[in-house]
Protein backbone atom coordinates (compact mmCIF):
# COMPACT_ATOMS: atom_id res chain seq x y z
CA UNK A 1 0.00 0.00 0.00
CA UNK A 2 1.22 3.57 -0.52
CA UNK A 3 1.67 5.59 1.89
CA UNK A 4 0.37 9.38 1.86
CA UNK A 5 1.11 12.17 3.72
CA UNK A 6 -1.52 14.11 5.88
CA UNK A 7 -3.31 16.76 3.86
CA UNK A 8 -0.98 19.77 3.18
CA UNK A 9 2.13 18.20 4.01
CA UNK A 10 4.87 18.03 1.51
CA UNK A 11 7.26 14.99 1.00
CA UNK A 12 10.63 15.97 3.50
CA UNK A 13 8.69 18.62 5.75
CA UNK A 14 8.96 17.34 9.02
CA UNK A 15 5.48 15.93 10.71
CA UNK A 16 5.52 16.40 14.69
CA UNK A 17 3.92 13.34 16.48
CA UNK A 18 0.81 15.78 17.45
CA UNK A 19 -0.21 16.66 13.83
CA UNK A 20 0.45 12.99 13.36
CA UNK A 21 -1.93 11.74 15.96
CA UNK A 22 -4.66 14.15 14.76
CA UNK A 23 -3.90 13.09 10.98
CA UNK A 24 -4.24 9.82 12.13
CA UNK A 25 -6.90 9.93 14.15
CA UNK A 26 -9.13 11.90 11.09
CA UNK A 27 -8.41 9.54 8.90
CA UNK A 28 -9.73 6.90 10.95
CA UNK A 29 -12.84 8.65 11.36
CA UNK A 30 -13.41 9.23 7.33
CA UNK A 31 -12.04 5.54 6.69
CA UNK A 32 -14.85 4.64 8.99
CA UNK A 33 -17.81 6.86 7.36
CA UNK A 34 -16.82 6.06 3.83
CA UNK A 35 -16.54 2.27 4.86
CA UNK A 36 -20.11 1.91 6.68
CA UNK A 37 -21.62 3.67 3.83
CA UNK A 38 -20.64 0.60 1.72
CA UNK A 39 -22.43 -2.79 1.35
CA UNK A 40 -21.07 -5.67 3.68
CA UNK A 41 -19.84 -6.94 0.58
CA UNK A 42 -17.65 -4.30 -0.64
CA UNK A 43 -17.05 -3.00 2.60
CA UNK A 44 -15.23 -6.16 3.31
CA UNK A 45 -13.05 -5.37 -0.04
CA UNK A 46 -11.60 -2.14 1.24
CA UNK A 47 -11.28 -3.22 5.18
CA UNK A 48 -7.46 -3.72 4.78
CA UNK A 49 -6.59 -0.03 2.95
CA UNK A 50 -4.77 1.61 5.36
CA UNK A 51 -5.83 5.01 4.60
CA UNK A 52 -9.13 6.61 2.87
CA UNK A 53 -7.34 8.33 0.00
CA UNK A 54 -6.23 4.61 -0.80
CA UNK A 55 -9.86 3.51 -0.49
CA UNK A 56 -10.70 6.75 -2.66
CA UNK A 57 -8.54 5.93 -5.46
CA UNK A 58 -9.10 2.44 -5.88
CA UNK A 59 -12.97 3.17 -6.43
CA UNK A 60 -11.99 5.75 -8.59
CA UNK A 61 -9.76 3.31 -10.55
CA UNK A 62 -12.82 0.85 -10.75
CA UNK A 63 -15.57 2.35 -11.12
CA UNK A 64 -14.28 5.50 -14.12
CA UNK A 65 -14.24 3.30 -17.14
CA UNK A 66 -17.76 3.14 -15.93
CA UNK A 67 -18.43 6.68 -16.19
CA UNK A 68 -16.45 6.90 -19.30
CA UNK A 69 -18.88 4.65 -21.29
CA UNK A 70 -21.85 6.10 -19.89
CA UNK A 71 -20.85 9.82 -21.01
CA UNK A 72 -19.95 8.01 -24.74
CA UNK A 73 -23.43 6.37 -24.56
CA UNK A 74 -24.65 10.40 -23.84
CA UNK A 75 -22.59 11.98 -26.18
CA UNK A 76 -24.14 9.73 -28.57
CA UNK A 77 -27.55 10.03 -27.84
CA UNK A 78 -26.74 13.95 -27.60
CA UNK A 79 -25.32 14.32 -31.16
CA UNK A 80 -27.37 11.90 -32.92
CA UNK A 81 -30.83 12.93 -31.87
CA UNK A 82 -33.41 13.56 -33.90
CA UNK A 83 -36.59 15.19 -33.83
CA UNK A 84 -39.50 13.28 -35.77
CA UNK A 85 -41.36 15.35 -38.19
CA UNK A 86 -44.74 16.21 -36.81
CA UNK A 87 -43.93 15.68 -33.12
CA UNK A 88 -44.18 17.86 -30.28
CA UNK A 89 -40.66 20.30 -29.99
CA UNK A 90 -41.29 20.64 -26.02
CA UNK A 91 -40.80 16.96 -25.60
CA UNK A 92 -37.67 17.20 -27.91
CA UNK A 93 -36.71 19.94 -26.04
CA UNK A 94 -36.96 18.72 -22.47
CA UNK A 95 -34.72 15.58 -23.80
CA UNK A 96 -32.31 17.95 -25.06
CA UNK A 97 -31.85 19.65 -22.41
CA UNK A 98 -31.78 16.85 -20.10
CA UNK A 99 -28.75 14.93 -22.28
CA UNK A 100 -27.11 18.67 -21.93
CA UNK A 101 -27.38 18.24 -18.06
CA UNK A 102 -26.47 14.72 -18.09
CA UNK A 103 -23.11 15.80 -20.43
CA UNK A 104 -22.52 18.46 -17.42
CA UNK A 105 -22.66 16.39 -14.67
CA UNK A 106 -20.81 13.86 -16.77
CA UNK A 107 -17.74 16.94 -17.48
CA UNK A 108 -17.95 16.42 -20.64
CA UNK A 109 -18.48 20.05 -21.50
CA UNK A 110 -18.49 21.05 -25.12
CA UNK A 111 -16.55 24.40 -24.17
CA UNK A 112 -18.87 26.99 -25.11
CA UNK A 113 -23.22 26.35 -24.43
CA UNK A 114 -23.29 27.84 -28.53
CA UNK A 115 -22.15 23.88 -29.21
CA UNK A 116 -25.08 22.33 -27.29
CA UNK A 117 -27.39 25.41 -29.05
CA UNK A 118 -26.14 24.17 -32.48
CA UNK A 119 -26.58 21.05 -32.03
CA UNK A 120 -30.26 20.85 -30.69
CA UNK A 121 -30.54 23.35 -34.16
CA UNK A 122 -29.22 20.79 -36.02
CA UNK A 123 -31.52 18.11 -34.41
CA UNK A 124 -34.79 19.70 -35.76
CA UNK A 125 -36.47 18.61 -38.82
CA UNK A 126 -36.88 20.63 -41.76
CA UNK A 127 -39.96 22.49 -41.06
CA UNK A 128 -37.95 24.17 -38.61
CA UNK A 129 -35.43 25.44 -41.62
CA UNK A 130 -36.94 29.18 -41.29
CA UNK A 131 -36.64 29.31 -37.41
CA UNK A 132 -33.14 28.08 -37.78
CA UNK A 133 -31.89 31.03 -40.29
CA UNK A 134 -34.06 33.56 -38.74
CA UNK A 135 -32.38 32.45 -35.28
CA UNK A 136 -29.08 32.84 -36.68
CA UNK A 137 -29.52 35.50 -39.06
CA UNK A 138 -30.55 37.56 -35.98
CA UNK A 139 -27.69 36.78 -34.12
CA UNK A 140 -29.02 35.81 -30.90
CA UNK A 141 -27.57 34.59 -28.17
CA UNK A 142 -30.07 33.00 -25.84
CA UNK A 143 -29.81 30.07 -23.40
CA UNK A 144 -30.54 26.41 -24.02
CA UNK A 145 -33.98 27.09 -21.78
CA UNK A 146 -34.24 30.20 -23.70
CA UNK A 147 -34.24 28.60 -27.08
CA UNK A 148 -36.68 25.97 -26.01
CA UNK A 149 -39.23 28.25 -25.26
CA UNK A 150 -38.79 30.33 -28.72
CA UNK A 151 -39.34 27.19 -30.32
CA UNK A 152 -42.36 25.88 -28.74
CA UNK A 153 -43.69 29.44 -29.17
Amino acid sequence: MKKTLPEGFLPGERLTFEKFTQWHEDNRKVSSIVLSSMSNEIQKQYERYEDVWSIMHRMRELYAVQDRHIRYAVTKAFFGARMIEGSFVREHGVMMLSLVEKLKDLQADLEKEEMYVDVILQSLPPSYDQFIINYNTNGLEKSLHELINMLVQ
